[in-house]
């Protein structure tokens, strides 16, 4: 299905102009066929023409919106979520300040999509309106759309204009079938023996009956279930977007649906009430204080902070908190003057601005944003974020920049990682000087005094840097006093042929290295001390395990020190090391036997 929106003034014959099209009409209330004018959202749909070559691209549906000024909130809560307008103008009128008003505002939401249609022209020379029309669109994101003269009554131009249609639904771009829902509500009724419906364009994603959702409106989040869908009047298992739905829905919080309601995949959007955005229009005087926020079929009021008036950048702070995502497209409106400011999201989790100067800094930091959601700049200029953030604020994190790191459920940005490696140098250098006989930062230590999670903290460790046994040390030698080094190397030599005869205690008190410094030793990874007063070389319990392997399976105590060379005081402390090292498993016999 393809979604079009009707956009003119009052009059212009918008509504008829759909009827003659689908055959429907589509003002529903009885105040509305009293008045000859539209003014709650109608709805009719067609099948478009197949054309020479190219099948036809199915079933299109039309939003009806009022063209009368009073609901001019009605009318930007129907075109708000859809991506193409049949825009209308009368041939017997001159252009009037509604089709103005409504040309700004489909620009403002980046409308690029469109047809014009000049009605009646059977009553006046369509000439002069379609000329200025086109002059009048091509200062928008309109410019260059079909301009054709039609008649309601007559049937003249009619399959041109489907013909058009059909051109501009198929160049329309296809949303994701998969993506995170964010259904606008811009209807609500009751159906008896139903309960609680809802309608809205679903610009993207899938519902299906019996999907969880969850219900935002003002009163606050809810989680509600689907019990049936409709889509063009007939029930159906699913509808995916673009589609005009009616969704059935059922749970506690229904009874508070309404128009400022939205539904949503629950915990995929970031609901926010403070946002950067970048507004275009009308610059060169002042934002009023409070004007309204206009998004998908949602308004709600709003507080204006400029953060660089000349580019357009301010600090938007809601009335309540809305599901935006970067990138996202809405419509600022000053109630009073009428005039109208098109919004585009950069940022809806901004930090705080709380010292002199933020906002400049803010705004010079905003500056490069183009307004498309993109991990590279996100990193920049946050330099570290959560990724479930990310995903949340739509941010693809399929191609990252090189130098980022992802690790622990966070993203770091390649300056915030350089920078990270550095401070984590500089602590464990600052820690060594300070405590020689106790080298090497904890992680969670390291991370908390470089202000980064202890998860990502291992991907910033670089040469001569290294993680042992939880501690970041440097590379199992820097950090030890001098004479300490000495007495490794000592130690080294007095093993290097036979590593499994450790030193006595006298050698040890020789060496100098007492319990608190072969602790040292064996924290910075130069020893393994697999008990107290018993050291070995670092890599002994992997060569015992090695040369275990040739022992018949299971072996005994007896056999193992046998094999490799040493006493029954320095093999039992040794073996149990292995079993906790999951390389040998101990068995009820005392016997063991090699892990795996």
């Amino acid at each position: 299905m393809h979604v079009v929106a009707t956009a003119g003034h009052v009059d212009h014959g918008k509504s008829t102009l759909v009827r003659a099209l689908t055959g429907t009409d589509p003002d529903r209330l009885a105040e509305e066929k009293r008045r000859g004018l539209t003014i709650e959202l109608g709805y009719a749909w067609t099948t478009l023409p197949d054309l020479p070559g190219l099948p036809s691209p199915g079933d299109v549906a039309f939003v009806d919106v009022p063209g009368h000024e009073r609901f001019v909130p009605t009318m930007l809560a129907g075109v708000g979520p859809v991506p193409a307008v049949l825009f209308v103008v009368a041939a017997d009128d001159p252009w009037m300040p509604q089709a103005a008003e409504h040309l700004a505002a489909l620009d403002a939401l980046g409308v690029r999509h469109g047809v014009v249609a000049v009605t009646r022209s059977d009553l006046a020379d369509p000439g002069p309106a379609a000329a200025r029309a086109t002059g009048e669109l091509a200062a928008t994101g309109l410019a260059g759309a079909p301009v054709l003269p039609v008649s309601a009554t007559t049937g003249l131009g009619l399959d041109e204009l489907r013909s058009r249609l059909t051109e501009m639904v198929r160049r329309l771009p296809a949303p994701s079938p998969t993506a995170d829902v964010r259904l606008w509500v811009d209807r609500r009724f009751t159906v008896r023996g139903a309960g609680t419906v809802v309608t809205g364009t679903l610009p993207a994603g899938t519902v299906r009956a019996g999907d969880s959702l969850d219900l935002l409106t003002p009163a606050g989040t809810a989680p509600v279930r689907v019990r049936a869908v409709q889509s063009l009047g007939e029930p159906v298992e699913q509808a995916t977007g673009v589609a005009r739905v009616a969704v059935n829905l059922t749970g506690d919080g229904v009874d508070t649906a309404d128009r400022e309601s939205v539904l949503l995949t629950p915990g995929a959007w970031h609901l926010t009430e403070v946002v950067d955005v970048r507004l275009s229009g009308d610059l060169d005087r002042p934002l009023p204080a409070g004007p309204v926020l206009h998004v998908g079929a949602t308004s709600v009021a709003a507080r204006t902070r400029p953060l660089d008036a000349a580019r357009g950048l301010a600090r938007l702070t809601l009335g309540r908190p809305l599901p935006l995502r970067v990138g996202d497209r809405a419509l600022l409106r000053d109630p009073g003057s009428r005039r109208i400011w098109g919004v585009r999201v950069l940022d809806p989790a901004p930090p705080a601005l709380r010292r002199r100067g933020a906002a400049a800094a803010r705004a010079a930091n905003l500056a490069a944003h183009t307004g498309a959601p993109d991990l590279a700049d996100e990193l920049r200029r946050r330099g570290l974020v959560d990724a479930d953030l990310l995903r949340r604020l739509g941010v693809p994190t399929s191609d990252p920049p090189a130098g980022s790191v992802a690790a622990g459920g966070w993203w770091v940005g390649p300056h915030r990682v350089e920078e990270g490696a550095r401070a984590l140098a500089a602590a464990v250098r600052a820690h060594d000087d300070s405590h020689p006989l106790d080298p090497g930062l904890p992680v969670a230590v390291a991370a908390e005094r470089i202000g980064l999670p202890a998860e990502v903290l291992p991907a910033l460790v670089r040469e001569p840097l290294r993680v042992h046994e939880g501690r970041v040390v440097v590379d199992g030698r820097g950090g030890l006093p001098a004479d300490l080094v000495r007495a490794i190397a000592a130690l080294e030599a007095d093993l290097a042929d036979g590593p499994f005869a450790a030193p006595t205690a006298d050698r040890l008190r020789e060496l100098g290295l007492d319990d608190r410094r072969a602790a040292a030793a064996a924290r910075a990874g130069r020893l393994l001390r697999v008990a107290p007063g018993i050291v070995l070389l670092p890599d002994a319990a992997e060569v015992a395990a090695a040369r275990l392997a040739d022992l018949p399976q299971p072996f005994t105590i007896s056999q193992a020190r046998a094999l490799l060379g040493t006493s029954r005081r320095v093999a039992l402390p040794l073996l149990e090391h292995l079993d906790r090292r999951g390389l040998t498993r101990r068995l009820p016999d005392d016997r063991r036997e090699l892990a795996g």
